[in-house]
């Protein structure tokens, strides 16, 4: 057992782990790899050359300190049970504070996960909130922008020791979703049908009802900072580690 970066001929062996561990998701595998996906952000347990475990992590940071968000942390089927996550957590741990990364991050998908987390050295350092509301009688201002303008509005409408989330994670975000910005507030969405889904939602949440009428959406689901639901969880890797107090895209 070794732990390596991947080479591009192991790439389609990742692909397909992915693939069979969080679904197919309408090319979205592809997109991550062409837009956010990086060998040197990305370890792997090697066994007789096969991939049986990997994760990868894109870079974010908060006040000044880089963060590495761990993503896409999956085992093999069939060598579930072995505890090579774990193994794995620790080699990655080690690289990135040799490269200088202050904490390392994640969102578990179910609170299983979180518990699993737990014990690896993690705790829940940031919470959101989820709301549904159908569309208001009359619409809100709002126009779409682009990835550059979104950056500059997105870091004076972070909460207090919000987690800047740039670079590849906003040209991986932007194959995603629409970005738009009103008066008071700042969204991240995708639509389908006449159903919106909120990435993200930023500033004055009471404008969501007039968001659906102004975007001609029935219905929508919000994302937005909040204290109720556990969300990212961090794993300090220095002793003055910047601990977040909210964190935005986990890239669901």
């Amino acid at each position: 057992m070794t732990f390596e970066h991947p080479t591009q001929e192991q790439i389609p062996q990742l692909l397909a782990l992915w693939k069979g561990a969080f679904g197919e998701w309408n090319g979205f595998w592809e997109t991550f790899l062409e837009t956010a996906f990086s060998p040197l952000r990305c370890r792997c347990v090697l066994e007789e050359g096969r991939i049986t475990a990997a994760l990868t992590w894109l870079n974010c940071s908060c006040r000044g300190q880089k963060l590495a968000y761990i993503y896409a942390v999956v085992t093999h089927p069939e060598h579930r049970g072995r505890g090579l996550c774990r193994k794995l957590l620790a080699d990655t741990h080690r690289l990135l504070e040799a490269q200088g990364y202050g904490a390392a991050l994640l969102v578990p998908a179910e609170g299983e996960l979180r518990k699993m987390y737990e014990k690896l050295g993690y705790h829940t350092c940031s919470y959101v909130e989820e709301f549904s509301c159908k569309a208001g009688d009359s619409p809100v201002p709002i126009r779409a922008i682009g990835t550059e303008e979104f950056k500059q509005l997105r870091r004076s409408f972070l909460p207090e020791k919000g987690v800047l989330q740039e670079g590849e994670n906003l040209t991986f975000l932007a194959r995603q979703a629409q970005f738009y910005a009103g008066d008071d507030f700042l969204l991240t969405a995708y639509t389908e049908d006449t159903q919106l889904t909120a990435m993200e939602l930023l500033g004055n949440t009471a404008a969501a009802p007039g968001i659906l009428r102004a975007l001609d959406c029935k219905t929508g689901r919000f994302r937005c900072p909040g204290s109720k639901i556990p969300f990212a969880m961090i794993h300090p890797l220095t002793q003055d580690a910047v601990v977040p107090s909210y964190f935005g895209f986990a890239f669901d």
